[in-house]
């Protein structure tokens, strides 16, 4: 394909993303395929001379296509939303364009410097204290600064190596044993996340070869300073080095905000390094009002929350900030002939290999560089304050209707719920055992997703069975969650009929 080809070809895949987004809300946003679907469908060996493009195109269509799970659907209301736009897709090409492989400031200054500037952007928008900046109001370098990780995931998994090497720098400096006695102590360094902290922080803790500790939340799923200060006593007692904690700013399962003051005051006094997961609800601190409950957030040792999930930037683009990088860079930094570093102003030439797992890395501050230049501030805070009246909007029509229960107050745009005990009574006076409330509810997010025009996804909260509804889609409008609430309805009358 040359470049003329290319040019040709080029706007075809334009046209037909287009045409994509144009139709996206008149298919079934769950794809209905069997396991092995494509396998059958597909040649079981590479072809041995080229195929057209047209023929390639086809396949998309009539292969491809039928196994895709729509998540950029106004209708898709599963796990958290994955955020695409038009201006993300643009800078991804040119990111393509470009191929660079930016582990360095030398492999490509622009890929290393643009990081460095959106990455402190997107840190004044969130409000993020001045610590977590590259770059000091004098322009001289900060300590601390911004890196873009492919997901959450691997940021917490930094942020607990950082913590590491903090944990046995201290241990070695007060002297009380050897650098080889504290290197042997690695195995007795216990993390600390709630029972609603994500899977990647129990993930983190098999990678790196540490203890981890599941702390129970309480009655509104937080993580607690009191239940923290409890643990970390009774693993003292046993021996254990306490080194990390996670809080989290809106869990995975309900949104919850943990007491990210009260964890800032266990940090400090046991030396501990705090993470705070914003992986989902971060990009809501771009508007002001949503601030005051993150107080405490400008005491962590590092932050992190994901424009690929409600901040109109595709996958993959997680966004980190490190009070102090010095830590990081230590567990990671490792120096090759091949690799060279180059002198200069420290702040702009950053060798981001030394803030990651992986060498290799994409120029993925472009899509988030086109993102904050085409939709501004006000488009970004726009987009958010929209879902998160859509989802208040749909909690009070479920609290209306009667027959459903909120499980947690609707603070961004998860909504959480079941029919409720009493809607599946056989008569007034006669109490429903829990288990036939949660067996009916389990059935009920089955009914919802078999009826095809809609997807969600089901979840449990100590023990309680509920419906969990994601509002963050760019291209969803309020007819898309009317929709939802049209079929929530119809299916809670079919459930709540078959137990009577």
């Amino acid at each position: 394909m040359d470049a003329s080809e290319f040019r040709k070809r080029g706007k075809e895949v334009i046209d037909a993303i287009a045409d994509y987004y144009e139709n996206l809300d008149q298919v079934p946003p769950m794809a209905a395929v069997k396991p092995g679907y494509l396998y059958k469908l597909m040649p079981h060996e590479a072809p041995e001379d080229p195929e057209s493009f047209d023929d390639i195109q086809k396949d998309i269509q009539t292969k491809i296509m039928p196994g895709i799970t729509h998540w950029q659907s106004g209708n898709f209301f599963g796990w958290y939303p994955s955020n695409s736009s038009f201006p993300a897709m643009l800078g991804d090409m040119y990111s393509n364009m470009f191929d660079v492989i930016g582990f360095n400031w030398l492999c490509s200054p622009a890929t290393t410097e643009l990081e460095t500037v959106v990455m402190d952007w997107l840190g004044k928008l969130l409000g993020l204290d001045k610590r977590f900046l590259s770059i000091k109001e004098d322009g001289t370098e900060g300590d601390g600064g911004g890196v873009i990780q492919g997901s959450a995931s691997e940021a917490h998994i930094v942020a607990m190596l950082a913590a590491k090497e903090k944990a046995l720098e201290r241990i070695k400096a007060d002297g009380s044993v050897s650098e080889d006695e504290s290197d042997a102590m690695r195995h007795k360094m216990v993390a600390y996340f709630s029972d609603q902290t994500h899977s990647s922080g129990q993930k983190g803790t098999n990678i790196i070869g540490c203890k981890s500790r599941t702390i129970p939340t309480d009655g509104n799923f937080r993580l607690t300073k009191a239940a923290l200060v409890t643990a970390i006593e009774e693993d003292k007692q046993a021996g254990l080095i306490p080194f990390f904690v996670c809080g989290t700013f809106g869990t995975t399962n309900t949104a919850s905000i943990d007491d990210i003051p009260g964890i800032a005051d266990v940090a400090a006094a046991e030396h501990l390094w705090y993470h705070i997961d914003a992986a989902y609800a971060g990009a809501s601190l771009t508007c002001p009002e949503f601030r005051p409950l993150a107080v405490g957030i400008e005491r962590a040792d590092s932050f992190n929350f994901n424009p690929h999930k409600w901040m109109l930037t595709n996958f993959d683009c997680s966004a980190m900030w490190v009070a102090s990088s010095t830590h990081l860079t230590n567990a990671l930094g490792i120096h090759r002939e091949y690799l060279p570093r180059v002198k200069g102003e420290t702040a702009f030439v950053k060798d981001y290999r030394d803030w990651q797992v992986p060498l290799g890395r994409r120029f993925r501050a472009l899509k988030l560089w086109f993102v904050m230049r085409m939709y501004g501030a006000s488009g970004i805070r726009a987009h958010i304050r929209e879902h998160v009246r859509q989802a208040k909007w749909l909690e009070q029509q479920l609290l209306t209707d009667g027959r459903f229960e909120i499980m947690v107050p609707v603070v961004f745009g998860l909504v959480v719920f079941r029919i409720k005990p009493s809607a599946l009574a056989t008569s007034g006076d006669v109490a429903v055992e829990e288990s036939t409330v949660n067996a009916a509810n389990i059935n009920y997010s089955k009914h919802i997703n078999a009826d095809g025009r809609v997807f969600l996804v089901g979840t449990k909260l100590k023990g309680v069975d509920a419906v969990r509804a994601a509002i963050g889609s760019t291209i969803g409008k309020q007819e898309n969650v009317e929709l939802l609430l049209q079929v929530l309805k119809q299916s809670a009358a079919d459930i709540i009929s078959q137990q009577k």
